[in-house]
């Protein structure tokens, strides 16, 4: 802990020295500063505002700009993650109010991501709009996807299986790359904390004559030091060791045609466990680790033809290879999934018309249960083409209102006929008002052993009652944006209230019985349901903010039984927060955070550790300053109230269960798990980094 405090105070040290160099530096130009906006005020009653109607693509799939879209889109720039610097998506994300990536297991941190309190499996992550991260990936590779790709994420909330089929449930996060022909010539960033995580992003762009440029970027992430500040003999946090390699090319072509083209390859080794593991007891039963190699390419692209219609193909492919053993319980898997996608775009007077065809086909296989022939005696891959079509019209009616109305059509060997409808309306009866309500239904195909960590850890035996029908949803949104005057500014209101009701939900059982965990269509109904609020505002002198809270009632009710059961890991209430002041001198401040209320946890029977989690937040300062050299250092504190889980492990000195039948030492019967942490174990740590970029 001296280290840490020692580093503490190198970088608040660091922050003042910044801090009076820019005062000392600048006094004359921040008179300058305030004296323009003095004057600037006296000199009229205008509105200052720096709305930009941005252009987005999730909602319809094709650019569309953001006001006009029926379906709300929200969208993060990189400079908003930047606030709180972070190596990968699935940490970035969390910055999103009703977003929540939720770690699975406390010994190799495993995570999906939440979308207003319903599971991973029902977010559908794109990159570039296509399906690239698929489900075997979304156990341990979001966290290899770099920050340095990113040019914005765009975040639909709700029902989107009418564009992009099965896993769209709950919403999309379309992570948008940067485009090659615009990118910077070269930048890279190094980062590194108290904990020993070090970050190195690299990437350069060059181009091929006058048609084609290409982005070639590199990024590499290494956590090797074993920490336990809470004594369990088990490391904080799971060891990584990662590259990711990127490279994209655009290319410019007659007639403002698109074409683009990308390739990357992950390659990560991460393990957590007792302390005393090493590379020798992978697989072993004398020190519990769980071990995890990956291997994943990915290639996506997009090619506009060139005829005088609008019709463009899309299309991806992945290769994933997983090699893990978790205690002595190996798991072995390979998934690869190829996609391709044609549409067709036309208007015809007011209205808007995609009409498109996919096909999708995913080949799986692993050495668990789930791909054993129905006698158990013959390995069965599984081979699951989906041939799709889908529709859609947006009708602009007037100038305040629009209407878009989708359709789309799946099917698959196994369930046969699939229909997604899809309703969208948009009444905006001026610049500052804007109602959007959106309607749909959705539909999810389940693969438990490549979406469900619980099932891959050996900590528990997976049942599967009977044969697993997919899901089936009904979703809804309204979504209110309010524009108010403040000043010579705006404060900016997001507001939605949401609901979707499950049918044929697959849910975990956790509590029946404490070794097990017991797999099957929900015999009754499943809820959630909320409401969200963001506030955004600049002042006149230069401090911003962007505050939003969530509510959730996520639940499920069983047939026959008064009382609905609570969903695992989904908070009441939570909130994020974003407060950012900026000297006049490139020299900025920002703190952020989330806050989560109580949430439900997977807790054994007669458990001592408590049923809901506590309130608490996750706060984070930085201090940054940019250089009109190209050069910036950024440097803060990450958890700074250094909140972590109390007893995330039941029996951490027993992993492989040799002494649950002891009567006297373990009269309750509890067994080892993983499941019960609701929150990193990372305490306060200090970050410091450099970035430098060639426009």
């Amino acid at each position: 802990m001296s280290n840490k405090l020692y580093f503490m105070v190198r970088i608040l040290f660091f922050m003042m020295l910044i801090s009076s160099y820019c005062f000392s530096q600048d006094n004359d130009s921040i008179a300058t500063v305030y004296a323009q906006k003095k004057d600037s005020a006296n000199s009229g009653n205008t509105i200052k505002t720096r709305q930009i109607d941005d252009v987005v693509i999730t909602g319809t799939i094709k650019a569309v700009s953001r006001s006009k879209s029926p379906v709300p889109v929200e969208i993060y720039s990189q400079k908003f993650f930047r606030k709180n610097p972070t190596p990968n998506i699935f940490e970035a994300i969390a910055m999103v109010n009703g977003i929540k990536p939720q770690l699975n297991c406390s010994v190799c941190n495993t995570g999906d991501i939440h979308i207003n309190g319903l599971e991973g499996p029902y977010t559908m992550i794109l990159i570039d709009g296509m399906p690239i991260v698929s489900s075997l990936s979304t156990v341990y590779g979001l966290s290899g996807i770099p920050n340095s790709l990113i040019d914005r994420i765009e975040v639909v909330k709700g029902p989107a299986s009418s564009l992009y089929g099965s896993e769209a449930m709950g919403g999309v996060i379309n992570i948008i790359t940067k485009n090659a022909l615009t990118a910077p010539r070269f930048s890279t960033d190094l980062m590194t904390s108290t904990w020993s995580e070090n970050n190195i992003d690299v990437s350069t762009r060059f181009n091929l004559g006058k048609t084609a440029a290409s982005l070639l970027s590199m990024n590499y992430f290494n956590f090797s030091r074993k920490i336990d500040d809470n004594k369990d003999n088990f490391t904080d946090a799971a060891l990584q060791n990662r590259i990711s390699v990127f490279n994209k090319w655009n290319f410019r072509r007659q007639e403002n045609r698109m074409a683009s083209f990308a390739l990357r390859y992950l390659y990560e080794d991460r393990y957590g466990g007792e302390m005393q593991w090493n590379r020798r007891y992978r697989g072993s039963s004398e020190v519990y680790g769980e071990s995890i190699y990956t291997n994943r390419v990915e290639a996506f692209g997009l090619y506009q033809w060139p005829v005088k219609e609008q019709v463009i193909t899309q299309f991806s492919y992945n290769y994933h290879t997983q090699n893990s053993f978790y205690g002595s319980n190996p798991y072995e898997a390979t998934q690869k999934v190829a996609f391709v996608q044609t549409y067709w775009n036309r208007s015809f007077g007011k209205h808007d018309l995609i009409a498109g065809l996919t096909f999708k086909k995913t080949f799986y296989d692993d050495n668990t249960p789930g791909t054993l022939s129905a006698d158990g005696m013959v390995n069965e891959p599984m081979k699951s083409p989906i041939l799709g079509a889908f529709v859609q019209d947006q009708w602009e009616i007037n100038n305040k209102h629009t209407l878009l109305l989708g359709y789309r059509y799946d099917y698959d060997r196994i369930h046969h006929s699939v229909h997604s409808p899809r309703l969208a309306w948009k009444f905006s009866p001026n610049p500052y008002h804007a109602l959007r309500v959106n309607f749909g239904t959705g539909f999810r195909v389940v693969n438990l052993f490549t979406e469900d960590h619980a099932a891959l850890t050996g900590s528990r035996e997976v049942v599967i009652r009977s044969d697993l029908k997919p899901e089936r949803s009904v979703n809804g949104n309204i979504n209110y944006i309010w524009k108010i005057p403040a000043g010579k500014r705006m404060v900016n209101l997001d507001a939605s209230v949401f609901y979707t009701y499950f049918s044929n939900k697959i849910v975990g059982d956790f509590d029946s019985e404490p070794d097990k965990i017991i797999y099957d269509n929900l015999h009754g109904y499943g809820i959630s349901r909320g409401a969200s609020v963001n506030a955004e505002y600049s002042f006149d002198f230069p401090l911003s903010f962007n505050i939003g809270i969530s509510y959730l009632d996520v639940y499920q009710k069983f047939d026959h039984e008064p009382k609905k059961v609570q969903q695992l890991h989904a908070p009441k209430w939570s909130g994020t927060y974003a407060f950012t002041y900026r000297f006049p001198n490139a020299l900025t401040v920002d703190f952020t955070g989330q806050v989560y209320g109580p949430m439900r946890l997977p807790v054994l029977p007669d458990d001592y550790r408590p049923e809901y989690s506590p309130w608490y937040t996750l706060a984070n300062i930085q201090v940054s300053r940019s250089f009109d050299s190209g050069f910036e250092v950024y440097c803060g504190i990450k958890n700074l109230l250094n909140f972590t889980p109390k007893d995330p492990l039941m029996r951490p000195f027993d992993p492989f269960d040799r002494y649950v039948d002891d009567p006297v030492n373990n009269p309750k019967g509890y067994t080892f798990d993983t499941a019960y942490g609701y929150a990193p174990m990372q305490g306060i740590r200090g970050f410091l980094g450099v970035k430098y970029t060639l426009k």
